[in-house]
């Protein structure tokens, strides 16, 4: 007998935000066993083109269904209410072509930002008159430069923002502590051809200064101390 997983799983997440679907961001197993039963899915709209263009988000396309997941597509700068929290969805640019959104989540009178793995863009200047100061942000710094087999010929320039640009945006939103992400070594489905920055942790709190926080795997932030 072969049985599918109902909408959500046996978990007490309320809602899953997602910033697009490449597999290493959207993991439909995980989701599914996080999720309470019909909990939303709140993602971008799918790729443009035909089945070559759209070759890194498909498996999670499929894993969404697959798992019957309340997925919704929403908009760049629409907002829901999520129990206590109020999130937005802002405009991101992705290195690979594909949809991407990033999402203010405000709640208790705290605000973070989480920045999936964008590109440095004309948009944080937008996002910051509209909401900062940030309490945290969360961005990415692996600066990886990508040679993908459907992306010919290859671009020399970072996909994803590197240590500087994401010290720069978090200037911009004014955020009182920045964390870098998206920079481990080890990353499930890394395609071949990605070459990340060398030690973007000290060129990232170099860059960034002050607001630098460095979060190891597992640690918590607390916004209230």
């Amino acid at each position: 007998m072969e049985t599918r997983r109902e909408a959500g799983g046996g978990g007490t997440v309320p809602a899953a935000l997602v910033t697009h679907l490449h597999r290493d961001h959207t993991d439909a197993a995980a989701l599914a066993a996080a999720l309470t039963p019909g909990a939303p899915v709140l993602r971008p709209a799918p790729g443009h083109g035909d089945d070559v263009d759209n070759v890194t988000t498909l498996p999670a396309e499929r894993e969404l269904t697959l798992h019957r997941l309340a997925a919704e597509v929403v908009d760049a700068w629409s907002t829901r209410d999520l129990g206590p929290f109020r999130v937005t969805a802002v405009p991101a640019v992705d290195g690979l072509g594909d949809p991407q959104l990033n999402w203010v989540v405000q709640a208790d009178g705290q605000r973070v930002f989480h920045g999936g793995d964008t590109m440095f863009h004309g948009y944080w200047w937008l996002i910051a008159r509209r909401f900062s100061p940030f309490d945290a942000v969360f961005l990415p710094a692996n600066g990886a430069v990508v040679d993908a087999p459907h992306l010919q010929p290859p671009s020399p320039l970072p996909a994803a923002m590197d240590p500087r640009q994401a010290a720069a945006a978090a200037e911009i939103l004014d955020a009182r502590y920045a964390v870098p992400m998206h920079y481990e070594a080890e990353q499930p489905d890394k395609i071949a051809g990605y070459v990340e920055v060398s030690d973007p942790e000290n060129e990232f709190r170099t860059h960034a200064g002050h607001r630098a926080h460095v979060l190891p795997i597992e640690e918590w932030l607390d916004l209230a101390t």
